[in-house]
């Protein structure tokens, strides 16, 4: 399984956002965009899914911007997919076969079903905090496509 560039983006303007949360109060979509290398106006629409999911919050005007809420760190991968609208990828045939199931399964199903239940089960449990956890001496760097 393979994220989308719209769950990347989501996923590392989140943890930019909250790894700057003590320094800034609010973090303004070009600095988000500039730092970690993406499409400004692209970056934009999946923040904005983002706010009205309830995974961050934003201000608008010259002092707004994007920053995080009581709640941003418990949100877990899994529903950050489900907020970019990416779920039906545990769903897809690995070979991409359209009349793929338990059913009908295609050559590799079975040996599939097993990894994508595990990948599922990984992507729940673990939540942006967790990957805020991790003490990188250069976590910008981490999540810049550079």
């Amino acid at each position: 399984m393979i994220f989308s560039k719209t769950f990347g983006y989501a996923l590392r303007g989140v943890l930019y956002v909250a790894m700057l949360r003590e320094d800034k109060e609010r973090i303004q979509l070009d600095e988000i965009a500039e730092q970690l290398s993406v499409p400004r106006h692209f970056l934009g629409n999946v923040m904005k899914k983002l706010v009205k999911a309830g995974v961050i919050n934003s201000k608008k005007g010259p002092y707004g911007g994007f920053y995080v809420n009581d709640r941003t760190s418990e949100f877990t991968l899994l529903q950050l997919k489900e907020f970019t609208g990416e779920v039906e990828d545990f769903d897809i045939c690995v070979l991409r076969f359209r009349k793929c199931n338990s059913a009908n399964p295609c050559p590799m199903h079975n040996q599939v079903e097993s990894l994508r239940r595990k990948w599922q089960e990984l992507l729940a449990s673990t939540t942006i905090g967790d990957l805020l956890r991790k003490n990188e001496p250069d976590f910008i760097k981490s999540i810049s496509v550079i």
